[in-house]
């Protein structure tokens, strides 16, 4: 019997829950009910408000939904989390104190898969590099597997996947909290504060990315951003090969950016150019970054040539300075990735001029003192909206540079508003982005549905 088979059949005869439905979950939910294991549903949000298609694929699973729907966790033997729900949630941590297992979908796929797993973590960035590495080892013949926080769900699709396999995912510090199992090659792109509405503190949130590194065994490999202070710090908790990637240094193992402004690999002596820059198809310098980071997770495992081929013609994630469309010379994109500083900072150096800037939104406890000199700098007409639209524009006025800087900051109540009056600041020639600097909750499920209903509006400008 396979290690996947033993852990199905270990399950029979006991109670699973699953917090929340969703796309993930929903699949899981339906694998294990194939598997004629006991299935609850634990939701807020009451059954008869489900899609009544949904709840027939569900068929078998039991629910408890409502506001008491976290109320009988100590009546199941196994929990599986959503990343959204917090480790630490007071009640998941007093089930976990009566011997109810918390665990997640990531966690078990990781237990279970049988080939190389390759994973991404960091404050910025984490799409773009998963996404590439993925597109390098399928360019070089291999059968890829993409999951984690995107892609589709990968321990429903376990028993499809072989040793000859290569498993690529991207991981937040929500699945990392709980993770004590490390990929094969571990990807800190960087680590910038993010999610301290959830995480409380920086040392928790920097604890929790730790996770991809710190279970690694002498036959892992570390890939981290000599640029960024938090990550290059974290050499000494590796136990594998180190490799670093950086922009502005040479390593003597990584990735560069050399002097030519060529991408370049350095193992000890030896160093290979690999392609310009300015080949490079998608935008901006910090995507020279995220290049280099899937560059020195794949080295060795992909060739160069494989590599160029796939720089010169990957042409991004959707929202990520997402092009969306020309009208009357104005051209507009859809940044809604962009839910922290860090973020809006290396979107607004992708232009080559000033840009009018859409932001604000979910208050994350996160500084915007940061965003102060660059909005001041890169930007002609900030429009704010949101809950955080006045603490934003607090760190922009109160730096020197406002005074000099020609800035203007409007306000809007809706993404309609922000998106009409961006449209009347604008001329023939300028740049319109939607960077908001901030999560989307206050407005919006996720950052997704953010940057859809924008680019629908936006297509629909007369």
């Amino acid at each position: 019997m396979s290690k996947t088979a033993r852990f199905f059949d270990g399950l029979k005869g006991k109670k699973v829950a699953f917090i929340g439905t969703g796309v993930s979950h929903n699949e899981l939910i339906r694998l294990f009910l194939s598997k004629g294991i006991d299935v609850t549903v634990l939701d807020r949000k009451p059954e008869e408000t489900y899609d009544k298609e949904l709840l027939k694929s569900l068929s078998g699973a039991k629910f408890i939904t409502g506001d008491s729907y976290l109320d009988t966790l100590e009546d199941f033997d196994v929990v599986y989390r959503t990343p959204g729900m917090y480790y630490n949630n007071p009640r998941l941590v007093e089930a976990r104190e009566h011997g109810t297992v918390i665990t997640s979908e990531m966690e078990s796929f990781f237990e279970l898969c049988p080939c190389r797993i390759f994973a991404v973590t960091g404050s910025d960035g984490k799409t773009t590099t998963t996404t590439l590495i993925s597109e390098f080892l399928k360019a070089e013949g291999y059968t890829v597997w993409l999951g984690g926080n995107i892609g589709k769900a990968l321990l429903p699709r376990i028993e499809s996947i072989s040793e000859d396999d290569y498993a690529v995912v991207e991981l937040s510090s929500f699945q990392l909290i709980s993770m004590r199992q490390s990929p094969d090659v571990a990807v800190i792109t960087n680590i910038t504060p993010n999610h301290l509405d959830v995480h409380g503190t920086m040392e928790e949130y920097i604890a929790a990315k730790c996770n991809i590194l710190d279970h690694q065994s002498a036959f892992g490999r570390a890939v981290l951003n000599l640029d960024n202070a938090g990550t290059a710090a974290l050499k000494d908790r590796v136990r594998g090969g180190l490799c670093f990637f950086s922009r502005l240094q040479k390593p003597s193992v990584g990735a560069y950016l050399d002097s030519n402004r060529v991408l370049c690999y350095r193992d000890g002596r030896k160093s290979v150019k690999i392609l310009p820059a300015s080949e490079i198809r998608i935008p901006g310098e910090h995507n020279v970054e995220n290049c280099l980071a899937a560059i020195g997770a794949v080295w060795g495992d992909v060739s160069a040539e494989s590599i160029c081929k796939v720089l010169r013609s990957f042409g991004g994630v959707e929202h990520r300075i997402e092009f969306v469309r020309e009208l009357d010379g104005v051209k507009y994109y859809n940044d809604s990735i962009a839910s922290s500083p860090t973020r809006v900072i290396a979107g607004l150096k992708s232009f080559n001029r000033k840009i009018i800037l859409i932001a604000g939104g979910y208050d994350k406890k996160i500084p915007f003192e940061p965003l102060a000199e660059p909005v001041n700098t890169y930007v002609k007409t900030l429009v704010l909206m949101g809950a955080t639209a006045e603490k934003i524009e607090k760190a922009v006025i109160e730096t020197p540079l406002y005074k000099t800087s020609g800035l203007k900051i409007l306000h809007a109540s809706s993404m309609q508003e922000a998106i009409e009056t961006a449209r009347k600041e604008a001329s023939p020639g300028d740049i319109i982005s939607l960077s908001p600097a901030c999560a989307s909750f206050d407005m919006y499920p996720n950052f997704e549905a953010r940057g859809k209903d924008f680019k629908a509006r936006v297509n629909a400008l007369k």
